[in-house]
């Protein structure tokens, strides 16, 4: 019935003959008053391009309606008659014509060569072969089944290749010839110059005639240079609780921060530190997550706390001379420095025992009495201007080639970097080589376009991805419905951890299924698995810059960290110490984790609909005006309600049931329609980017995964204020922020309706 249904839509020019919904009162969160009225195909108004409008309602007489029910009748009785002597005839002129020919041969067998060449003329032409999903997914995973990773990271992982190094440009070619020695469609580089920072004679030191405590190898990216000293206080993971904790009985001001590896990045570390009046920071890896890590090896990071380069914000680097002197607000204004554990239990025996320690003194060096000393830091890193190269290769889609899903990993590493860009550049040449030949020889016809990236400079905060898509900002929100990141994803194989854009968590956990870990399938409902993206990961960039549904996925040890990621040791001899020496057991992990990102991308260049949940955001919209209910009495004491914020979160919730009944009264066999209605589906995280903010002041404007005043996030902990900390309240900042967020979701909800006759607002 829905086939025919859809027949008879589409026959009659897209209008609608049967019935559609109305809403006729709009309520918040989502509820709807209905009425169902029949309307002929003269009186209904149909959506854009043939789709149902489920927002404008008409008066209709009963007389006119039973008139245009007549009409309807009528008509669809002539067409029944007229094609049933239409194959009456047509049946009749077949079977004299067959009669005929059995007499002229003389015979009743059909097999006769003139039977079989009169038949083969009068039928109909088969149609070509589809791969069903079942099929295509099947297809990959034979193709997998005889992948070798290992090869891949020996022969790309073999030489130094720092970002804009010698030999990161000469990967990059070999990148380049092998994606086309693939045959992918098109294969091309693209250029930035930024600017990166590299590491000077750094020391870390304790006041008085001592000689240094150390002088590391490793370094933090973005550093500020200089020489401070200060008291030396430890200060746990370095968030922002483990700071009030500490202030709780010592004066932060003026000391130097000493802090454990894990939990938040660097970057987020030193700034929690700075707002606390620390001078400068020492970041050590605690044998606790750091197992089998040398004690005297100090870790690579950067502290810039955004992404791209720190030096064009919100624009791409292309020539530093060409812009004023400028610079981004997440760089740190104090000196940072990694160092090893044997430093910092040198450290640590200086120290007095705290009673604010007590929660944390496990796996912790034993606390000295208190000597005095200060500790002193030098940092002298120096900036300098590279050329950096992104390569890329697509498959073109043959529908939409406009249209693409982008597969990407790092390319560069501070050290051999097995785990940190190996690992994601195997996966990226291996799926490249997989999905040109599933197209070129394996009969696959995407709808859409895949594109492969592989990036530089991704150690230095996603600089290389973050730069292509500030290059391309105004159209790559228009065209990339998706990013799947492949950095680090086989860093062992007892547990899977994930980060998404709620919109493709749906199509995540259908990807696992049937994966195993641990000689175990992994669990449907992913929801224990989920971590927060970290703004050092390049799929944040793509998900809070450009809002693009992005995800990152990694399988690891057991919930522990790789010891050796940012380090000198991260080689494939310790990766393969993490499967008990099994290169069968690492390549096995690496076809899994191909698998799940080649099932996202084949599924999402599969299907009709774009298969990206965009209904998943009902849930974050409803959490958050929960959350916002606890404050109910502040907002009444500032002449404030919630019921604009209500009205629009309710807005959305009908604007994406409205596209789902559009998407099942459509025949998406329809090029046209379909497509108009995937670009709705791909707008819905772009216009959560809040457009009152600027994209080079603040460009991470994603009101649920951004940064900055602007974020949900950022308003309920500015609202919180006014109880803890009233003199730090500002009311007219509140009500601008609570503005600006409400219409950032009225707008979300109307761009999701559709055309501006789609939408029933009353402001």
């Amino acid at each position: 019935m829905d086939h025919a249904r859809k027949a008879i839509f589409n026959m009659f020019g897209g209008e609608p003959l049967s019935y559609t919904r109305f809403s006729m009162a709009r309520q918040p969160d989502g509820d709807n008053s209905h009425v169902e009225m029949k309307l002929s195909a003269e009186e209904e108004e149909g959506g854009e391009n043939g789709m149902i409008d489920h927002h404008h309602t008409r008066t209709v007489t009963t007389r006119n309606t039973h008139r245009h029910l007549c009409y309807l009748l009528t008509g669809v009785a002539m067409i029944f008659l007229i094609g049933f002597l239409t194959g009456y005839v047509s049946f009749r002129g077949r079977i004299q014509t067959a009669a005929s020919l059995e007499g002229r041969v003389g015979s009743n067998d059909d097999s006769t060569p003139e039977a079989m060449k009169y038949y083969s003329d009068i039928e109909e032409p088969a149609p070509e072969p589809v791969l069903h999903w079942g099929d295509l997914r099947q297809e990959l995973s034979e193709k997998l089944s005889g992948a070798s990773f290992q090869d891949n990271i020996r022969r790309v992982f073999s030489a130094s290749h720092e970002a804009g190094s010698t030999g990161d440009e000469s990967i990059a070619s070999d990148i380049h010839e092998l994606f086309i020695k693939y045959k992918l469609d098109k294969v091309w580089n693209d250029e930035h110059y930024v600017r990166l920072q590299a590491p000077g004679r750094n020391v870390v030191s304790l006041e008085g005639p001592s000689a240094p405590l150390e002088t590391p190898n490793a370094y933090v990216a973005y550093s500020k240079r200089g020489e401070v000293s200060g008291k030396p206080v430890y200060a746990h993971y370095g968030r922002d609780e483990d700071f009030h904790e500490v202030e709780r009985n010592v004066n932060l001001n003026a000391t130097v921060i000493l802090v454990r590896a894990g939990e938040i990045t660097f970057a987020q570390k030193v700034a929690n530190a700075r707002k606390w009046g620390a001078v400068g920071v020492l970041i050590y890896p605690n044998p606790a997550e750091y197992r089998n890590l040398r004690e005297d090896v100090a870790l690579f990071g950067h502290a810039h706390l955004g992404t791209g380069d720190p030096f064009t914000p919100g624009f791409p680097s292309f020539n530093h001379t060409q812009f004023p002197p400028v610079e981004s607000s997440g760089l740190p204004d104090i000196p940072v420095q990694t160092i090893s554990f044997s430093a910092a239990r040198r450290l640590f025996s200086i120290m007095k025992a705290q009673d604010y320690l007590e929660t944390w003194k496990g796996n912790l060096p034993s606390l000295g009495s208190s000597s005095g000393r200060n500790v002193k830091l030098q940092v002298n890193n120096e900036l300098v201007e590279k050329k950096i190269l992104n390569i890329f290769g697509v498959i073109k889609g043959f529908e939409e080639p406009d249209r693409y899903v982008v597969i990407g990993a790092q390319r560069d590493s501070w050290g051999p970097g097995v785990v940190r860009s190996g690992v994601g550049t195997a996966l990226l040449l291996e799926l490249a080589r997989i999905f040109s030949e599933m197209v070129k020889n394996g009969g696959y016809k995407p709808r859409r376009s895949v594109v492969f990236a592989s990036w530089s400079a991704g150690e230095f905060g996603a600089v290389g991805a973050t730069e292509w898509l500030e290059g391309y900002s105004s159209s790559l929100h228009l065209k990339a419905f998706a990013y799947i990141n492949l950095d680090s994803a086989v860093a062992g194989s007892r547990d899977f951890k994930f980060s998404a854009s709620p919109m493709l968590k749906k199509l995540l956990e259908e990807a696992v299924t049937g994966v195993r870990v641990s000689g175990a399938d992994l669990p449907r409902d992913l929801a224990s698995k989920e971590v927060p993206f970290r703004m050092d990961d390049a799929g944040f960039p793509f998900l809070a810059y450009s809002g693009i549904p992005a995800i990152s996925f990694s399988f690891t040890d057991g919930g522990k960290v790789y010891p050796y990621l940012g380090t000198a040791e991260d080689n494939l001899d310790n990766l393969l110490g993490f499967f008990s020496g099994s290169r069968a057991q690492l390549n096995s992990m690496m076809r899994s984790a191909a698998e799940v990102a080649g099932r996202m991308a084949l599924r999402m260049t599969h299907d009709h609909e774009l298969y990206l949940d965009y209904k998943s955001y009902d849930e974050h919209l409803r959490n958050f005006n929960g959350d916002l209910l606890s404050f109910r009495k502040d907002l009444m004491s500032m002449g404030l309600d919630q019921q604009w914020l209500f009205t629009a979160r309710g807005d959305f919730t009908r604007a994406t049931t409205a596209l789902t009944d559009d998407f099942r009264n459509t025949d998406l066999n329809n090029k046209v329609a379909c497509r108009v209605l995937n670009d709705r589906i791909m707008k819905v995280e772009y216009h959560f980017l809040s457009p009152y903010v600027s994209p080079k002041d603040s460009p991470l404007r994603h009101i649920f995964f951004g940064s900055g005043s602007h974020t949900l996030q950022a308003l309920l902990d500015h609202l919180r204020l006014r109880k803890t900390d009233p003199s730090a309240f500002n009311e007219t900042l509140f009500k601008n922020q609570l503005a600006l967020a409400t219409w950032t979701i009225q707008g979300a909800a109307n761009a999701l309706s559709g055309d501006i006759w789609n939408i029933d607002n009353e402001f």
